[in-house]
């Protein structure tokens, strides 16, 4: 909706609009679900997520920074919208491995029958929070990497070393 609000204003103003959709942006100080994992981690407990099959794509702050930079000023950009991603897509059990490894620890995944994780998180009231954890969501961020020429400036395991980082208190 905000995108159709905007390129309405565009078409009146001739302002020129471009639209970048990122996936679950992660980086330094960052906030909800992405803070709630790295909290998790820390923890050590075990938890039941061992079983999911799932594709999610990530952003780090960096690479969104990037992207709408040249976004911002590639002369074919205007009027077009881009998908933006780091590039490798990652299960919610390899999610947890790579971002407890980034903190210095060893993540504890148990096995559990995902329609039951999925109930659990529907009766507890948290069901939407269950489906994010066990469904895809994998973007395909090649059309702005062929037609503006973004490339991601940092890793996936870059950037979840450089938010496990801010996450410890050291600098970023």
């Amino acid at each position: 909706e905000a995108e159709q609000a905007l390129a309405g204003i565009a078409a009146e103003t001739g302002m020129e609009l471009v639209a970048l959709r990122p996936p679950l942006v992660y980086g330094p100080n960052v906030k909800g679900n992405f803070l709630s994992l790295l909290k998790l981690c820390s923890r050590g407990l075990p938890l039941p997520l061992a079983s999911i099959n799932n594709a999610r794509s990530f952003v780090s702050v960096g690479n969104l920074a990037s992207a709408v930079a040249v976004a911002a000023v590639h002369p074919s950009a205007a009027g077009k919208t881009f998908l933006v991603s780091d590039g490798e897509d990652l299960s919610t059990p390899e999610l947890f491995r790579r971002s407890a490894a980034a903190l210095g620890l060893k993540a504890r995944l148990i096995g559990f029958p995902v329609p039951l994780l999925e109930m659990t998180g529907s009766i507890l009231g948290r069901g939407d929070a269950a489906r994010r954890l066990t469904r895809s969501l994998a973007v395909d961020s090649g059309k702005i990497r062929r037609q503006l020429g973004w490339q991601p400036e940092e890793s996936l395991d870059q950037g979840l070393a450089r938010t496990a980082a801010w996450y410890r208190g050291e600098d970023a």
